[in-house]
């Protein structure tokens, strides 16, 4: 649905920049207002001082209060319109329901305007519906999965997120994440039916460094041209090596192929499956 273009290289900035078409995809600019809210800026920064580095600026944004429980039981409601969301990479659309009232929710692949969705025990199995994972077939694509019932959607919320049902073990329901993660979640929780449709920044290039300053992003300064009081990288005459066998942050704290999982994780029970390591190259 979503459609990312190349743009004609007329600045030595715009070589290489891919931008998403928005006009193919999008069918208003103008949110709704009584769904808007303002968020104070933290640019990083916890009690004045910087708590994140690279972050700051970035373009002025109201963030969209979006259900991500959807719990008005078979009420339907007609989707009224996508629209861009500054705070996600998915889309979003607002949906009327038969009681007047309007929400905004994630937009899942194939829906259109006009198109009428439901949350329901026994909503027919379409993109946009919402039912109890125990009433959904095996094989099923699904996103914005609750954790715990009644609790709204946590998991697969992002842009292209889906995630498999495998099928039902007792009171549990078998889940394959995008990671390849097999894992328990209960049965009774909800889970909107499809894809969610937006574009992941990975496939997009930012192509100048101006954009990234639009997105909030501030100029990334290598550790190895810092002073040594700086970063564990810092000091030396000329290009030095980095000294160190592993790499550390500005901190000294190990990263790159450090476990930060906590070991004693309540959750580790509903791990069925390990992720799949990638091969070293």
């Amino acid at each position: 649905m979503a459609i990312i273009k190349r743009k004609k290289p007329k600045t030595p900035g715009q070589r290489g920049m891919t931008v998403v078409d928005y006009k193919k995809v999008l069918t208003t600019d103008t949110p709704y207002k009584p769904l808007l809210k303002k968020l104070k800026k933290k640019v990083g920064r916890s009690k004045g001082r910087i708590s994140v580095r690279h972050r700051g600026g970035g373009q002025k944004k109201l963030y969209r209060l979006v259900d991500f429980k959807q719990d008005k039981f078979d009420i339907p409601g007609k989707i009224e319109t996508i629209e861009y969301d500054p705070y996600r990479t998915a889309f979003i659309s607002l949906v009327l329901y038969k009681d007047g009232e309007r929400r905004y929710i994630l937009t899942p692949d194939g829906v259109k305007v006009g198109d009428e969705i439901i949350t329901s025990e026994k909503a027919e199995i379409k993109p946009g519906n919402r039912l109890p994972l125990k009433n959904i077939p095996a094989g099923t694509l699904v996103y914005n999965i609750e954790i715990k019932p009644g609790g709204g959607g946590k998991i697969a919320r992002s842009a292209g997120s889906s995630v498999k049902l495998l099928g039902l073990e007792g009171e549990w329901a078998l889940l394959k994440m995008p990671s390849t993660e097999i894992r328990k979640v209960k049965a009774e929780c909800l889970a909107s039916v499809g894809q969610v449709v937006g574009v992941s920044p990975q496939f997009l290039n930012i192509g100048k460094a101006g954009r990234g300053r639009h997105l909030g992003r501030r100029p990334i300064v290598r550790g190895s041209a810092m002073n040594p009081r700086d970063h564990p990288y810092g000091g030396g005459e000329g290009r030095a090596p980095r000294g160190t066998k592993r790499p550390k942050t500005k901190w000294g704290k190990v990263t790159g192929g450090k476990k930060t999982r906590k070991k004693k994780k309540w959750s580790d029970k509903l791990i069925v499956q390990r992720r799949k390591k990638k091969k070293k190259k």
